[in-house]
């Protein structure tokens, strides 16, 4: 594949991981929930808790576990049956978790999502918001989808998917899928016992796919398109991704130390260029703010959020999550960014601290109209 010009040393500057444990490693193939092995994946996460790294944990498994705890030896097909299973299997899922982490006095968090939290603007800043909180609090928030409503098939490998949408919600410097595999290899190891492990690309190099391939069993060999799909959404934001074998000893640690494990798939911006270039091209500007002069101040020299006191008019109508123009006194944008309330909100909350928003809305979400991090100067 060639080399690549950044070093694996850097994951270990990374301030956010998002780790995603498949359902084989967490139910040892399907023959009940690993507590031993659950306990020291939390030990190395808990490591790099104390390294400074906050770390968002994306669990599979509920269903397996839901199997296993119901004395089912075969997944059902029936849809209310699986949910049933996952229900049954999240909350064990979960209390092993909790179990563990308290070992390491951590406190940890279930956030049961679906794509539409992550879809909606809306949904995805309550979901944003949420999760940046329990990282503040020092809590590891243990994400899965919301299986037990869901509407669509369950299908394996789903998990990839939203372990990369967690990752751009949060911003994350990496991804880590551990899995029942070494990795990504260039053919299917399986036929061709000459395949080699693919140790760095590009997440967006068209081969990836190639190499992933179709699976006989029709789940993707070892899953690897879901994964090289989720390494390529986890690009958009800047995260590199890393796929790595979760039963290797210490695996967590050794990759965020920069050992040659598994594959290596990096994005083609940095996490501040890509999300710049997503807030400045991808969606549709919906209203402006016209800002007074100390807050385009605050904006420019700053770094800071956009407070509503800052604000001296509103135009448009825009609802919370769309995407508006800052503006300074003589109608040029200086920035645009996702507000946090809608137009008639932001009206009724202009020029005003935020220790009137309960007064004035009748609640207090935010305290910024515009938080910093979905924010961006032109």
């Amino acid at each position: 594949m060639g080399s690549v010009s950044v070093s694996r040393r850097g994951l270990s500057k990374g301030q956010r991981w998002v780790v995603k444990i498949g359902s084989a490693l967490l139910t040892d193939n399907g023959r009940g929930v690993n507590n031993s092995a659950i306990c020291a994946w939390v030990a190395q996460i808990a490591e790099l808790r104390q390294q400074g790294v906050e770390v968002v944990l994306v669990s599979s498994g509920a269903v397996a576990a839901g199997m296993d705890r119901l004395g089912w030896n075969r997944r059902p097909e029936s849809i209310h049956q699986l949910q049933a299973a996952a229900a049954i299997g999240q909350s064990h899922l979960v209390q092993v978790y909790e179990q563990a982490f308290g070992l390491f006095d951590i406190r940890s968090a279930q956030i049961l999502l679906d794509h539409d939290d992550l879809s909606n603007r809306t949904r995805y800043l309550n979901a944003r918001s949420t999760l940046r909180t329990l990282l503040s609090l020092g809590a590891v928030p243990i994400v899965n989808e919301n299986d037990t409503v869901v509407t669509d098939e369950i299908r394996f490998g789903d998990n990839d998917t939203l372990a990369a949408l967690v990752a751009n919600l949060v911003e994350a410097d990496a991804l880590l899928i551990l899995t029942d595999a070494d990795g990504l290899f260039t053919e299917d190891p399986r036929d061709n016992p000459d395949a080699e492990l693919v140790g760095e690309a590009s997440a967006l190099d068209p081969r990836l796919l190639g190499m992933a391939g179709d699976s006989r069993s029709g789940l993707g060999r070892g899953g690897m398109t879901t994964k090289v799909r989720a390494a390529q959404l986890a690009a958009r934001s800047g995260a590199c991704t890393v796929i790595a074998g979760g039963a290797r000893e210490g695996v967590v640690t050794r990759v965020w130390r920069g050992e040659d494990l598994g594959t290596l798939l990096l994005p083609e911006a940095d996490p501040l260029a890509a999300r710049k270039r997503w807030l400045a091209g991808q969606l549709q500007v919906r209203g402006s703010l016209t800002l007074d002069s100390g807050a385009e101040r605050a904006l420019r020299d700053g770094g800071k959020s956009l407070l509503s006191v800052g604000v001296t008019a509103v135009q448009g109508r825009f609802h919370r999550g769309d995407l508006v123009s800052c503006l300074d006194g003589a109608g040029h944008e200086i920035a645009r960014g996702l507000v946090n309330y809608d137009s008639s909100e932001s009206a009724r909350i202009l020029g005003q601290s935020s220790e009137r928003f309960v007064e004035l809305l009748g609640y207090r979400d935010d305290d910024e109209l515009i938080h910093r991090d979905n924010l961006i100067l032109l």
